[in-house]
Order: C-alpha cells, then sequence, then structure tokens
C-alpha cells in the first residue's frame, strides 16, 4: 500500500512538472536580442525599399500588414482579426472628399487578454497607421516615401510594448493592439475598426496612439515625448507622474491632435490621445524620410520611458476622463 501511494505521488508529480514545463513553453519567451537591435530590424524592414513606402490600399500595404501579423504572433499576441488571424480585412465603400467609392485596405489586430476577474473586461487601446505614400514623385532619383518616422517609427513602438506586456502577464486589463490601414487616405481602417471591432467599444478606457516618433522635437527636451490634447484629459499627467517623459503638444496651431487616428475614436467617447516627438522637420512626406534620418537611440530611449507607465496603466484601476468641456 505505501508503495502504492509513493508511486502514484511520483506519477502526479511528474505530471505536474510535464504540465509546468508545456505551459513554461507556450509562455513568450524574451527576445535574445536587445530593444535596440530590435528596433532597428523592426524599423528597418517596415521602412526598406521593399516595402515600397507601405501606400494606402496596395498591396505593398498588405505585405506590412503581414509582416506586423507575423511579429505580434512571435511575440505571443493573441489574433483579434478575422478568421482566427490577425488581419482584419477591409472593404468597403467610403467618402472621399465627397465622393464615395470602393476601397480595400486592411487593419492588424491582436490581444492580451486581462485575468483580474474585476478589470478584464476593460480595454486599454495601443494602435499606430502602418501605411504611407508608397510610390511618388521623384525627389533627387528617389521615388520611393519610406515614412521612416511616419509612421513606422510609432509600429515599431507598439511592437515594443506587445512585446513588454506579453512577458509581463498575467495583465490585469486586455490590451488590444491595432495597426490601421490608410490612415493617409482619410482614416478608412479605423472609420472600419469603430463599425466592426473585435470588442465592444465602450469598454476601451483609454487609447494611446503612437505618431512619428523616430525623432526628437527640439521644441521639448531631447529625452521627452509630446501627447496631443494634453490638457484635454487627466490622462497624460497620470502618465507623468508615473514616470513617463510626457509633455504638452508644444505645436497647437498644428491640430494634431484632430489628425491622426485617436481622433475618430475621441469622437466616440473614447479618451484618445497620440504620443509623438514630431519637430516638424521637412522630410515629412517626402522620400528622405527614411532609416538614415532617423535617430534610433531616441526611439529606445522614448519606448523604454513608456514601458512601465503604459504597464502601471493596464494594471490600475484608473479610468482616464475628458476635462470639463473639453471632450471632442
Amino acid at each position: 500500500m505505501l508503495r502504492a501511494k509513493f508511486v502514484l505521488a511520483t506519477a502526479i508529480c511528474l505530471s505536474f512538472l510535464s504540465q509546468s514545463q508545456t505551459a513554461a513553453l507556450q509562455r513568450p519567451q524574451p527576445s535574445r536580442e536587445t530593444p535596440a537591435a530590435q528596433i532597428a530590424d523592426e524599423l528597418g524592414s517596415l521602412a526598406s525599399d521593399a516595402m515600397r513606402g507601405r501606400g494606402s490600399g496596395t498591396q505593398d500595404e498588405l505585405r506590412a500588414a503581414t509582416y506586423l501579423a507575423t511579429e505580434l504572433g512571435q511575440i505571443g499576441v493573441s489574433p483579434a482579426g478575422d478568421g482566427g488571424g490577425f488581419i482584419q480585412d477591409v472593404s468597403a465603400t467610403f467618402n472621399f472628399s465627397g465622393d464615395p467609392k470602393p476601397w480595400h485596405t486592411r487593419n492588424v489586430i491582436g490581444v492580451l487578454f486581462g485575468s483580474d476577474p474585476t478589470l478584464k473586461d476593460q480595454i486599454v487601446l495601443l494602435t499606430a497607421h502602418l501605411d504611407h505614400l508608397g510610390i511618388g514623385t521623384p525627389v533627387n532619383g528617389d521615388n520611393i516615401y519610406n515614412g521612416a518616422d511616419d509612421d513606422a517609427s510609432g509600429c515599431v513602438a507598439v511592437l515594443q510594448l506587445a512585446r513588454a506586456l506579453a512577458q509581463a502577464e498575467p495583465l490585469k486589463r486586455t490590451v488590444l493592439f491595432v495597426f490601421f490601414g490608410s490612415e493617409e487616405t482619410g482614416g478608412q481602417g479605423n472609420r472600419f475598426f469603430l463599425a466592426h471591432p473585435p470588442l465592444p467599444l465602450d469598454h476601451i478606457v483609454a487609447n494611446l496612439e503612437f505618431e512619428m516618433i523616430g525623432r526628437p522635437d527640439p521644441a521639448v527636451k531631447p529625452d521627452e515625448l509630446w501627447l496631443t490634447g494634453y490638457d484635454r484629459s487627466n490622462l497624460g499627467s497620470e502618465l507623468a507622474r508615473h514616470g513617463a517623459k510626457l509633455v504638452a503638444d508644444p505645436h497647437p496651431e498644428q491640430q494634431f491632435f484632430r489628425r491622426s487616428d485617436n481622433f475618430a475614436l475621441a469622437k466616440r467617447g473614447v479618451v484618445a490621445q497620440t504620443v509623438s516627438s514630431y519637430g516638424l522637420h521637412k522630410d515629412y512626406h517626402q522620400p528622405s524620410d527614411d532609416m538614415a534620418h532617423v535617430d534610433l537611440k531616441h526611439m529606445e530611449q522614448a519606448i523604454a520611458s513608456l514601458i512601465g507607465p503604459v504597464e502601471w496603466l493596464v494594471n490600475s484601476d484608473f479610468k482616464p476622463e475628458w476635462k470639463a468641456g473639453k471632450k471632442p
């Protein structure tokens, strides 16, 4: 009888160890690459000449979407697009300056589900746009509008945050990662996402869009980023209180709060704002917005400065609010 009990106990222990080892293998493993190397690799892929500028609604945009989907899968993020995949196919008729026409683009959507009984249904949405201008008018013999800063840099920030959060699981809140297609042609990707959300829109407590963080802005300190609509909500000040090097947008005359995907969500009531360090450089929407003009050290520092504050947001019960009279 004692021997039988010993054999049974041993079998249970071995079974437990086997399950634990299997679970460990299923969890995302930390990459052996340094964050700096990951950033350079990811940015180099998205802004390469092979991507042909990721033109809105083109096969090149699809190539970028496929790349981002693959990266999310390798990180350990679960797919939340169509048919159990990461890509949300966007095929509909959209209004282009009063002229309706059919349009085909793609969003890339992934999710890390929260585990807290009270907070898991609340969603933190992290976004960037994956498209750029594609092939265009040659400038100094170059016709590929690579869009390294706009917005490959923002896509890389979202990938890096996804990697950090996947390794920090379990998370209290759910985190949704979305790369919008066709931002440059009027936001067809975000419009389709709002009409066909993978999770309820009213569960989104905050949206941070990442747009053009590839260079420091001379208008603020070298290690700082700025947040559009900083004075509209209490989101920026709370993130800053928890370590984010975030300040108010120093270019209010440019109305950047209204010029990215966040604005579509903000109009639906979501506290949605954009993180950037765009200093109005002359390479905006030019073929010269390429890897050669990106400050990789700035990107590494900028992204690293946000990991802790975003983890805090995901694991806290703080719900950002619009300030009185500031909601769009």
